[in-house]
């Protein structure tokens, strides 16, 4: 059954489902919820950990950025947990260029970037095949 909010999606990850695929059916019910308060409900109640320090800070920024690209009226206030920051950066790529880096660290989103996560300008747009298979690709990027 597919997850309808993220926190089922965690508990699934934590099942062994790859993160990418539990977090694109996620982003499939938020976008089609009718309204704010639906799209809220998706995102509103703190997912257990994972077990992967990299899952659960891009849980809390994928949360906060949603909340505010869709002004959602507020943010989770589970987001702003300080152990939902990665130590060291994360770069969302299996490119190890110091361009490409340079890149996503000046592009990442601030709700990313506050954790150390740095991807793309526009992270979390509607799943498809191969936003999916680009999710794939960053969570198998080697740990620095």
């Amino acid at each position: 059954m597919r997850p309808s909010t993220l926190y089922q999606a965690c508990e699934r990850i934590r099942g062994g489902e790859p993160v990418w695929k539990a977090v694109a059916e996620v982003l499939d019910v938020f976008y089609s919820a009718p309204d704010a308060a639906a799209r809220l409900a998706v995102i509103c109640d703190e997912p257990e950990r994972t077990g992967d320090e990299r899952s659960d800070a891009l849980m809390a920024a994928a949360a906060e950025y949603l909340a505010r690209q869709h002004r959602l009226g507020e943010v989770p206030s589970w987001t702003s947990d300080p152990t939902r920051r990665l130590r060291e950066p994360w770069f969302t790529t299996s490119v190890d260029s110091p361009g490409i880096q340079e890149f996503l660290a000046f592009s990442s989103p601030a709700e990313f970037r506050s954790r150390n996560i740095f991807t793309e300008e526009r992270p979390l747009r509607r799943a498809s095949e191969r936003t999916a298979e680009i999710a794939e690709e960053a969570l198998r990027a080697p740990a620095p």
